[in-house]
């Protein structure tokens, strides 16, 4: 069926224009933010506190395919993938900034839509929206987030404070958000052909999740708060597994053993893989968007670690001479090797 709403264009109401409908209903939730949108910057107040800052650029295009994205998801994952990285550093987040360059092909509607998924990120996850920029684009659409974020000095945790027989733990599953999208792929090449053909998606709804509504594991960093364990070293899972491992060992100066049979893989992720005749392995391993976290902790930690369901132990730190290897479950030692997403490589979702 046709829609028939009335689609407002840009130029009716202007840049500020555009701003105040964005912003009109936002209310500052933190102490740390003393003022949000309405002057030339906001002030924050973070007493004692160390501070963390991260930015994500999404391009249509490079980062997101609109003929299967909602704007509504695009919004909610472009947030998710900033707090990803302030949870990596074992911070929480307290404020984003949005900037976003738009072409004429967009209506008012469709860019509230997209910030419908800012704002329902925030409200999940507790954080302000105190700023950020607007303009044109000759090419559809630029998302830009920075996120800030809060810690103690005691409890920050670096890529770099890995140790040699520090076990290697990630939260949740893999590969699920490299296999839905291969799942809208495949769909959207169906759609170009035969656009009346229905998609098939039953069945698979867990790995199109994991591809469109990704979510931030703050709550694996409240779980160690809780279980008094503290990672030694931690980053978020974004570009696949073997990338985040070598970047985890090269800062740490270390080395490490991956076991294949202990990598956690979803159900669907290795149904759909079968059906595609891929190795679910190389999705965990290359895939990338996963935004799981990958820690490491001491061997002390073992007999509590392992009592947590949704926390795998997948490996063990190792001299850095020896090298970050896959050790398959027949034995064979595999160098690891950084196959996984290259903004400046790889074109596509």
């Amino acid at each position: 069926m046709k829609d028939t709403k009335k689609q407002t264009q840009l130029s009716e109401i202007g840049e500020f224009g555009l701003i105040s409908r964005l912003t009109e209903n936002i209310e500052l939730k933190n102490a740390s933010s003393l003022k949000g949108i309405g002057d030339d910057a906001a002030v924050l107040s973070y007493p004692d506190k160390k501070i963390v800052v991260t930015t994500d650029l999404l391009t249509e295009g490079i980062h997101f395919n609109l003929m299967y994205v909602p704007l509504k998801h695009l919004g909610y994952k472009a947030v998710v993938v900033n707090l990803s990285d302030v949870f990596a550093m074992n911070a929480t987040p307290r404020q984003i900034t949005v900037s976003i360059a738009i072409s004429s092909k967009f209506s008012i509607e469709a860019v509230e839509e997209l910030y419908s998924g800012i704002h329902l990120a925030c409200e999940k996850y507790g954080v302000d929206l105190i700023g950020g920029d607007t303009t044109s684009s000759l090419t559809g659409m630029t998302i830009s987030i920075t996120a800030i974020g809060e810690a103690n000095a005691d409890e920050l945790v670096y890529r770099s404070g890995a140790k040699v027989t520090d076990l290697v733990c990630v939260s949740g599953d893999l590969g699920g958000a490299y296999m839905g999208l291969q799942l809208l792929e495949r769909e959207n090449e169906v759609f170009k052909v035969n656009p009346n053909q229905k998609p098939q998606f039953e069945g698979y709804d867990y790995i199109l999740e994991r591809q469109l509504k990704p979510e931030a594991r703050g709550d694996i960093r409240e779980l160690l708060k809780t279980l008094n364990i503290k990672p030694t070293s931690m980053i978020d899972i974004s570009d696949g597994l073997s990338s985040e491992t070598l970047h985890l060992c090269k800062a740490s100066k270390v080395g490490c053993s991956i076991y294949e049979e202990k990598i956690p893989l979803d159900k669907q992720t290795k149904d759909f893989a079968e059906e595609l005749s891929i190795n679910p392995l190389v999705a965990a391993l290359n895939g990338g968007e996963d935004y799981e976290l990958l820690f490491t902790v001491p061997l002390a930690s073992y007999d509590v670690i392992k009592k947590e369901f949704d926390i795998t132990i997948i490996g063990h730190i190792t001299p850095e001479s020896e090298g970050a290897n896959l050790i398959t479950s027949g034995g064979s030692v595999i160098p690891l090797q950084a196959q996984g997403w290259n903004p400046l490589m790889n074109k596509g979702e």
